[in-house]
């Protein structure tokens, strides 16, 4: 009998939301004490995108889990899951504003079709989301994946 295989997870980095989380408690206290409506509807707006995106890093954890049954992905509101056969893994490199980047993609496909937006579905997961190169997550998936 083989063992089963590890788990691995990636998740923002708690440095940086908990940063995020620093950003908007000085953004709101900016925003109460500044003294042009202008300054403060800025201020307020600031305060509350960084919020919504602090709170997508505290909820959405982790935002990537692997597993031998398959791939687990969480989001602000909810969490999907999908066996390995479902899934493909690629990395792809984007050049924007003179710097590559590399972002993760899983493309699902649902097993008969009927699924929502058509019967696939593509999932992209950045070094932010991942804490984590993209390169070294996809070669991690590869080898957590089971042979079959």
């Amino acid at each position: 009998m083989t063992a089963p295989r590890p788990s691995q997870a990636w998740s923002p980095s708690a440095s940086l939301v908990v940063i995020g989380w620093v950003f908007t408690a000085c953004a709101i206290l900016l925003a109460v004490l500044a003294g042009d409506a202008p300054g403060r509807v800025l201020l307020a707006v600031a305060a509350l995108a960084a919020g919504l995106l602090s709170l997508h890093g505290t909820l959405a954890r982790p935002r990537l889990a692997v597993d031998e049954t398959g791939v687990t992905v969480r989001g602000l509101t909810r969490t999907r899951h999908w066996s390995w056969d479902r899934v493909s893994v690629r990395v792809v490199h984007t050049r924007r504003l003179g710097r590559q980047s590399a972002m993760l993609e899983l493309d699902v496909q649902d097993q008969d079709g009927s699924g929502e937006n058509g019967g696939e579905e593509l999932v992209v997961l950045s070094r932010l989301d991942l804490a984590a190169d993209p390169e070294d997550v996809a070669d991690a998936l590869a080898g957590l994946r089971p042979a079959g």
